[in-house]
């Protein structure tokens, strides 16, 4: 590779400016918005006045990382960024390049410094280069040789390094909407020859894409070849499902389109609101989720959100998991689906869940306690004459089966938690109850 031809295309990287795009280019290619006032969505760092626009607009752009969903328009806007700042354009893709690729990039940079010309250095899927590698740009950036844009479907915060992370801006981008899937739909349309088409068939189509603008485009231009190749005038609904392979939801079992998901159902349920938790359930499951994942997340649930407010939650979620285990899809999922919407309609409690953290935390910060000598276990003669067991008290031998003032805490411990316990039940549910006995045996303490 010659780094040192005169100009990014003929190093072998992308460059603005570039030959026109060839006839066979995909149609997402074609339609590639050649000025930012071509993109379709995005407002929200682009529109008037808006994060991203100024930062163009100033012409000195900085280092940022792209952050959203597939065919959201991550590489088409890095595209731009360079473009509009009259910048070479150097497009990497963590997939495929190596130590070797990033060297010549980093010389062809330098070569570029020296003509006075400011280089832009993108990254696709910036996540999936290691340490080591996301490490070689960090004295480059900081030096200013390359303006670096790094695109990512994954959260940055977990995948890309801190110092990478922290020199540059990140900026959100969303998936599309339907009016905006709409007008990509009209481009489309206008670039294309194609056959008449019914609106149910748009809505299915813009349904498939899931936000998806490159998905969306790739679906328009398979529909149209298949009605071309069979010679239909009008594109229906029947038959785009028929051409279309089966409608898969944008969803990423690993990534965090699942963990805002499983985020979004458990808060849900914890919101005592059925509907929306059956609704996240769906969803998952429609993308792909393994059931036996949710139903361990439901039963989660039921101990953490429920808990003693309503114990028969947990016996539901159990055997709803165990029902699955029994009956398989689809069948098994009728039964998560029940214990989803009980969890979500009955009473809810925290409490007991955050008495365990609470005793948790204290017990890896305190000390290793002893046992009191009333509460050690005596089953030979030497511990009963060391005093092992002297002075316990068999609640069942008291009055109520409660023997009223025994300290059951290491010492010094009983005062301490007694002001303020980890345990306390709410007034909701079975724990109202709970709470109404404690407060009975607590008095029973005080008196004796």
């Amino acid at each position: 590779m010659d780094l040192f031809s005169g100009d990014a295309e003929s190093a072998g990287f992308a460059s603005q400016g570039s030959a026109a795009v060839s006839d066979y280019a995909p149609l997402p290619e074609k339609l590639r918005p050649k000025t930012l006032d071509r993109v379709v969505g995005q407002s929200h760092l682009l529109g008037p006045g808006k994060p991203l626009r100024l930062v163009l607009d100033s012409g000195n752009p900085h280092s940022m990382i792209f952050w959203g969903p597939p065919g959201t328009g991550k590489t088409t806007l890095a595209r731009l960024v360079a473009a509009h700042c009259d910048a070479e354009f150097i497009a990497l893709s963590a997939v495929l390049a190596g130590v070797k690729e990033i060297r010549e990039a980093i010389a062809f940079a330098e070569k570029a410094r020296q003509a006075g010309r400011r280089t832009i250095l993108f990254v696709d899927e910036v996540h999936r280069f290691n340490k080591s590698q996301q490490d070689a740009f960090l004295p480059h950036v900081e030096s200013g040789l390359f303006t670096f844009i790094g695109a990512t479907t994954e959260n940055p915060s977990f995948e890309v390094n801190a110092a990478l992370l922290s020199r540059a801006a990140v900026y959100v981008l969303k998936s599309l909407n339907a009016d905006e899937l709409g007008e990509l739909f009209e481009r489309a349309l206008a670039e294309l020859p194609h056959a008449a088409m019914t609106e149910d068939a748009r809505s299915r189509l813009i349904g498939v894409a899931d936000g998806d603008a490159r998905k969306l485009l790739n679906l328009i231009e398979q529909t149209l070849a298949a009605a071309s190749a069979a010679n239909v005038n009008e594109i229906d609904a029947d038959f785009v499902a028929n051409t279309l392979a089966q409608n898969l939801r944008r969803f990423d079992k690993g990534g965090d389109a699942f963990y805002d998901q499983i985020s979004a159902l458990h808060k849900s349920v914890r919101g005592s609101n059925p509907d929306a938790a059956l609704y996240w359930f769906v969803r998952m499951l429609d993308g792909g989720a393994d059931p036996r994942y949710l139903a361990r997340r439901i039963v989660r649930m039921a101990w953490e959100d429920i808990g003693l407010a309503d114990p028969r939650g947990a016996q539901i979620a159990l055997q709803a998991a165990e029902t699955y285990e029994r009956l398989g899809s689809p069948e098994g999922e009728l039964a998560l689906a029940n214990a989803v919407l009980y969890l979500a309609s009955t009473a809810k409690s925290d409490a007991a869940y955050r008495a365990y953290n609470q005793a948790r935390a204290f017990v890896s910060a305190d000390e290793s306690r002893p046992v009191p000598m009333h509460l050690r276990n005596a089953p030979t003669k030497l511990m009963k004459q060391l005093g092992h067991g002297d002075g316990y008290r068999h609640a069942h031998d008291e009055s109520g089966a409660y023997a009223a003032g025994v300290d059951y805490f290491p010492e010094g411990m009983q005062d301490q938690v007694q002001t303020l316990p980890w345990y306390q039940p709410v007034e909701r549910g079975l724990e109202a109850r709970i709470k109404e006995r404690l407060a009975q045996l607590r008095e029973l303490d005080r008196n004796a």
